[in-house]
């Protein structure tokens, strides 16, 4: 089964609860909460505050996708504000094995995030550590960015290395996915999906947008 996690980047943050509240009602499996500094990505969003409104907001799981520089010194702060995923980035990790077993050490699930450009194959050395593996499917730091088609062969490629290491970790895209190309996404291996526009600017709604996506997995 694939599971949805609506990114609260395209929410209204005025009503970030009931916003959150929404998503879960209208059948999310996750909640994403997409962490940006000004450094590693050019835009910069939230910290772990936001992290805890959504925590005390939802019972769902607690997806936080970290596009930030030095992550290790923020990873206790956002798994204490209520982060039961926290991902990282490949290209800023220069001891990424370390930084996997920090985050499982404070107490939460172990992701890491591949850029367009960044090859599946640089996972081959901690694959086995991982707990979820998230193909970006448009370059990190705005929400609303058309979906690049290359990144369905990505998310081949990251099912294929990570059955050869027999590992179970969830295959995650973030990145313009929507009722168009979340099938071929599934078909490729994805578990999780993560979608903001497309639920969040959903002219019925985001329990509309959620059914749209889930409709279209269906098919």
């Amino acid at each position: 089964m694939v599971r949805l996690s609506p990114s609260i980047l395209s929410c209204d943050f005025g009503r970030l609860r009931e916003e959150v509240q929404a998503a879960e009602e209208g059948g999310a499996d996750w909640i994403h909460v997409d962490v940006m500094d000004g450094h590693f990505v050019p835009n910069i969003t939230i910290g772990p505050r936001i992290t805890e409104v959504v925590r005390a907001s939802t019972s769902l799981t607690v997806d936080v996708h970290l596009m930030i520089e030095r992550p290790d010194r923020h990873l206790a702060a956002f798994v204490g504000a209520g982060a039961d995923v926290v991902t990282v980035h490949q290209e800023v990790c220069p001891h990424l094995h370390r930084t996997i077993g920090r985050i499982k050490e404070v107490g939460a699930r172990a992701g890491v995030a591949l850029n367009p450009a960044t090859p599946v194959a640089s996972l081959t050395a901690i694959a086995r550590d991982l707990d979820l593996l998230l193909v970006m499917s448009v370059n990190p730091g705005f929400g609303g960015q058309a979906f690049i088609p290359a990144s369905v062969e990505k998310v081949c490629a990251a099912r294929a290395l990570l059955d050869r290491m027999a590992s179970d970790a969830d295959i995650e895209v973030d990145g313009g996915v929507d009722a168009t190309n979340a099938a071929a996404l599934g078909d490729a291996g994805a578990t999780v999906l993560v979608a903001g526009s497309a639920v969040y600017g959903h002219p019925g709604g985001p329990a509309e947008g959620i059914r749209a996506i889930r409709s279209s997995l269906a098919r």
